[in-house]
């Protein structure tokens, strides 16, 4: 990654603001971050759509929480309107290594897709 690039650093800035229990709480938050057609392949193998991402999040997210912790992120844009993140994350003993692709809209960058696979031992 370049040391200053304004589109991935943006797509960090609301990956990381994502994972926050503030925002997650927040159907209007969470959905100001999400693309239209957004989709993800959880943890858990289920697939999600928008829809189903904003209502779970809203549901389950207790604001007094930890925010999630996030390790190793790094971006690379892949062209003018699109960003691919990876990183690893780990709550309350769960970790995942896991991928974004944030596409620039008139909104500015909204998260397309995720996907997060869990692992065991942190150095896999």
């Amino acid at each position: 990654m370049p040391e200053h690039d304004p589109a991935v650093e943006s797509a960090i800035d609301r990956e990381l603001a994502l994972l926050t229990p503030e925002v997650r709480r927040s159907p209007e938050r969470v959905g100001a971050l999400l693309h239209p057609d957004f989709h993800e392949f959880g943890a858990s193998g289920r697939h999600w759509d928008r829809a189903a991402v904003i209502a779970s999040l809203a549901g389950t997210t207790d604001l007094e929480a930890p925010p999630i912790a996030t390790y190793r992120m790094r971006g690379v844009q892949l062209a003018p309107h699109l960003v691919h993140l990876t990183f690893d994350t780990e709550y309350d003993g769960r970790r995942a290594h896991r991928n974004s692709l944030w596409r620039r809209t008139d909104a500015g960058w909204l998260l397309y897709f995720h996907q997060a696979t869990p692992y065991g031992d942190p150095q896999e």
